[in-house]
């Protein structure tokens, strides 16, 4: 169920004659997928369940995105703080873009899916490297919806480093200080050939950005729910849906 106790976030009733009815669709959707660990510990379930459960319902949901012809499906898998988690927990998880593709790979290809990457690649063990970059090279060509996986990804470090790469241009006599603006720093965001999300959603109840894409955000319209990642399902996602065409989206203007 999506929030009602918040005012400001309103609840859209939906049933299947007004998910037939979505028209405006959003071109970007983020989502931010958690409460995999909470949603094991009410299974009776280690943790790692509740991560393998939450990877299988990356398909399902990447399968309803497809359906609506959504552009691009931005994913937040691990962030830079997620390091700090038990180590036996992090291995798992960097082992979970191999299970996953090695199992859905071909269906990815098959419905002309596109995989990409944000966050810092070359942190990544070489087993996570080597399993996303053989998506990437795999999908390369493909046209249609975009998935993109957002690992080892954290707002305020990629801010931060083009910062530095602005900072060195700027040095180096590239860049003059009245030429940053808002386009040049948007250019050198991992998102930089993408458009900013229209959609954000957020599972499990929790009620923040958690460090992701802090920049891309400004504008886009939010959505949350109680709900943890491995029971979101197609119909929760219609709600979003459904919730985002009754926004009024002025961008600061009236």
């Amino acid at each position: 169920m999506a929030f009602s106790k918040w005012p400001f976030l309103k609840k859209i009733k939906t049933n299947h004659e007004k998910n037939n009815q979505i028209t405006i669709i959003p071109e970007h959707v983020a989502i931010i997928m958690d409460g995999n660990g909470r949603w094991a510990r009410q299974q009776g379930l280690p943790r790692i369940a509740g991560h393998k459960q939450g990877m299988d319902n990356v398909k399902r949901i990447v399968e309803v995105a497809n359906a609506y012809q959504i552009k691009i499906l931005t994913l937040y898998a691990f962030s830079t703080e997620n390091w700090k988690r038990p180590e036996k927990e992090v291995n798992y998880l960097m082992k979970l873009p191999h299970d996953f593709l090695k199992v859905y790979l071909p269906d990815l290809i098959k419905e002309n899916v596109k995989v990409e990457m944000i966050g810092h690649f070359e942190q990544l063990p070489s087993h996570t490297k080597k399993s996303i970059q053989h998506a990437i090279d795999q999908t390369k060509n493909n046209t249609g919806l975009i998935l993109n996986i957002a690992m080892n990804y954290g707002g305020r470090s990629e801010l931060v480093e083009v910062a530095k790469s602005i900072a060195g241009d700027v040095q180096n006599n590239k860049v003059k200080i009245d030429q940053i603006d808002e386009k040049l720093i948007n250019d050198r965001l991992f998102t930089g050939h993408l458009p900013d999300p229209d959609l954000l959603i957020r599972t499990s109840g929790e009620i923040r950005l958690s460090n992701f894409l802090l920049w891309q955000l400004a504008y886009t319209e939010f959505w949350f729910t109680d709900t943890y990642w491995p029971s979101f399902s197609r119909h929760e996602f219609e709600e979003a849906l459904q919730a985002y065409q009754q926004r009024k989206r002025r961008f600061g203007g009236l």
